[in-house]
């Protein structure tokens, strides 16, 4: 008996097979490859005896191509149909059975002209929708030649005006269903160039300044960085005016102007230390236009030359502690004894503080040294403008500096050393405005833990403690920064719960000394005047009660958009530096290895410029060896630069236990590598090195 053969449809495939046993509802059909499988008998289309499986397939395919789609339709009838009947209609009546399956795999792949309508049914399209179909149909064949067209002239080294207009949303955002990033992807495999490499090849990218610009941009300001038209509301609180004359210490760039130091009572055996920050919580309220704005950005981000602030200038001048007013305030005064320095008690007031100047540490720096501040015949040339703040004001302040450090210190159990200087980062060309990329970089050294640097840090620790310390104690939450301990690997953390800081030495820690560039230190101001206001009914009042999900949400928005503002600051510190080093023409330089792992190149920090890098050729070198290096080839874009060892300055350099400590201890911590004024006021990107 001649075996039987069937035509089957499954999962939108045509198939064909002996047909090995049959039932009322599905059959066992073996296909060509040997494998078995069940068909339901609604799915069988055909069944013969001959021509063979493969023969069918092969000639009905062929003749399929010939059928002319609009023929078929003029012919096909206008109620639902089936495959055979079109055969019928457009072969012949006695339509064989190649033609019938010819008819079917035309029909299958016509969906614009016929429909489906069951397995091996079908209805026609009416003329308008063939007519939108077809029109697609031609866009797209369109769109496809462009892909090409554009793919051919990347692959050759040239990049299409079109791509040239969507560079930055190819590279970082793209829609992977536009032309545009087609012809990139079809052109990076055409010529097996990853798409960056391609691109510059094509001459896309003509700055590398706006390439990180840009991907900093898509990431994090999709919108632009630009605020709506609003205006700050005023104060309506009758604050007292405080009887002080306050000073604020800040570098020249500085307009974010948050905190002031005031000090009274010298020479009477109690002095009393006033620390001012800015009020903008006073008239700022949780949810209002500014402060949705502040809890987009969370911080302002910093970087050489500009900056982008949390909230619209005319916002931040409303409440800065401008020179020459009265200024609201939320005040902490701590009253020491003038001869031991204990802390004898503190006390918050919410008032109106005079502000007398406004000083800044790059003109006053090489004028209030440790010198001029522990020798009162010490005087400097009388060409030399003394501070407007009284000198044994300063002095008390640097004295008082130095015993706070002293104690924290022994609560740490070691002591903070600044053996690393920070950089400040000038761009000759820019002023103030958004940068290019071309101007010329004036980098420069200034020596951490400077007197006026450690004032200010030093009352900032006090203040951000004490608060902390302070809300706790009235069961009002605020959002607290900690770390266990200053083991490796532990890292400072953020929560609603006062822990320990290790790595100040402090009990609890809560960032409220910056609320004009740090949402965080805004929310805690919120809590503080409640605390001020309502003392121990405080936690009734809060606009944050305990357990808030909303202080949790505003802790992991701050983390993620901090970390990415801080890295994208650390790689603009390290592009100019690489702009620096070509400017200058610098193709050597002097290093200190810091990290030696075995099996890879060292790394290094250079000595006179911040700089980290890999030393290649000194695979065998020791930790704390000074090396002078040759530098390779520099990458702008992958901001990549190496050094090639020259020779070994110093092999056995000292490295302290503490200088490890300083490389090891997260960046976060007053010993790592950035500035003391990460954790204490600024954060790491202080307005000095983003001048």
């Amino acid at each position: 008996m001649a075996p039987m053969y069937a035509l089957f449809e499954e999962a939108g495939k045509f198939q064909t097979g002996r047909i090995l046993s049959e039932a009322e509802s599905s059959a066992q059909i073996e296909l060509e490859s040997g494998k078995r499988v069940k068909v339901k008998a609604s799915h069988v289309l055909l069944k013969f005896d001959k021509p063979s499986p493969a023969d069918l397939m092969r000639d009905a395919q062929a003749l399929s191509d010939t059928i002319e789609l609009e023929l078929a339709w003029e012919f096909a009838p206008e109620d639902e149909f089936g495959f055979a009947e079109l055969a019928f209609e457009y072969f012949s009546p006695q339509a064989p059975l190649t033609e019938q399956t010819a008819a079917l795999l035309r029909l299958y792949d016509a969906p614009h002209y016929f429909r489906r309508a069951g397995k091996g049914r079908f209805k026609k399209a009416s003329a308008e929708v063939i007519a939108q179909a077809l029109a697609g149909i031609e866009k797209k064949k369109q769109i496809q030649a462009q892909i090409e067209s554009w793919a051919t002239e990347l692959s050759q080294g040239t990049c299409p005006a079109p791509i040239q207009t969507q560079l930055y949303k190819i590279l970082f955002k793209p829609d992977k269903n536009a032309p545009e990033y087609k012809a990139v992807v079809d052109a990076a495999r055409a010529t097996q160039t990853a798409p960056l490499a391609l691109l510059q090849q094509a001459g896309a990218i003509t700055s590398a300044y706006q390439f990180h610009w840009q991907r900093f941009l898509f990431d994090n300001f999709p919108k632009g960085t630009s605020f709506p038209s609003l205006q700050a509301p005023a104060i309506a609180d009758a604050l007292p005016l405080a009887n002080v004359q306050a000073y604020s210490i800040d570098d020249s760039q500085t307009t974010e102007i948050d905190d002031a130091l005031s000090v009274q009572g010298l020479g009477t055996g109690t002095v009393t230390l006033g620390i001012h920050i800015a009020a903008p919580a006073l008239a700022l309220k949780p949810g209002d236009a500014i402060d949705q704005l502040g809890r987009q950005r969370l911080s302002t981000v910093y970087m050489p030359g500009y900056k982008i602030t949390m909230l619209p200038d005319e916002v931040v001048q409303s409440y800065t502690l401008q020179e020459g007013r009265d200024c609201p305030a939320v005040s902490l005064y701590a009253s020491f004894d003038e001869a031991t320095l204990v802390l004898q008690h503190t006390e918050t007031r919410v008032e109106r503080v005079p502000i007398a100047a406004n000083l800044r540490h790059d003109q006053l720096d090489a004028i209030v040294t440790e010198a001029w501040l522990q020798d009162d015949s010490f005087q400097h040339a009388a060409d030399v403008q003394e501070p407007a703040m009284p000198r044994a004001q300063l002095v008390f302040l640097y004295r008082l500096a130095q015993h706070l450090k002293a104690q924290r210190e022994v609560v740490r159990g070691k002591p903070e050393n600044f053996n690393r200087p920070d950089y400040n980062f000038r761009l000759v060309g820019n002023e103030g405005e958004e940068p290019q990329g071309h101007e010329q970089v004036h980098i420069s050294i200034r020596q951490r833990g400077a007197p006026l640097d450690l004032m200010v840090a030093e009352a900032m620790i006090l203040a951000n403690s004490t608060w902390g310390n302070w809300m706790a104690e009235l069961g009002v939450p605020g959002i607290y920064r900690s770390q266990a301990s200053l083991l490796p690997g532990v890292k400072v953390r953020m929560g609603t719960k006062a822990l320990p800081h290790a790595g100040i030495g402090v009990p609890s820690y809560a960032w409220s000394t910056s609320p004009l560039r740090r949402y965080t230190d805004l929310v805690n101001q919120w809590q503080i005047i409640a605390c001020a206001k309502h003392g121990s009914t405080a936690a009734l009042a809060a606009p944050f009660k305990p357990k808030d999900a909303e202080l949790f949400s505003i802790i992991s928005a701050f983390d993620g958009a901090y970390g990415a503002y801080n890295a994208y600051q650390n790689g603009m510190e390290r592009f100019w530096t690489l702009q620096y080093l070509k400017q200058h023409q610098i193709t050597e330089l002097s290093a200190t290895v810091f990290k030696a792992f075995p099996g890879q190149p060292p790394m290094a920090r250079a000595d006179d410029l911040p700089l980290v890098l890999p030393v290649m050729g000194g695979a065998d070198l020791p930790r704390g060896a000074r090396v002078q290096l040759r530098l390779g080839a520099i990458d702008d874009i992958s901001l990549d630069v190496h050094g090639q060892l020259l020779h070994v300055l110093e092999a056995d350099a000292p490295t302290s236990a503490e200088a490890i400590d300083l490389v090891d201890e997260e960046d976060d911590s007053p010993a790592g590598p950035i500035a003391l004024a990460m954790d204490v006021n600024e954060g790491p990107a202080t307005e000095v090195n983003a001048a």
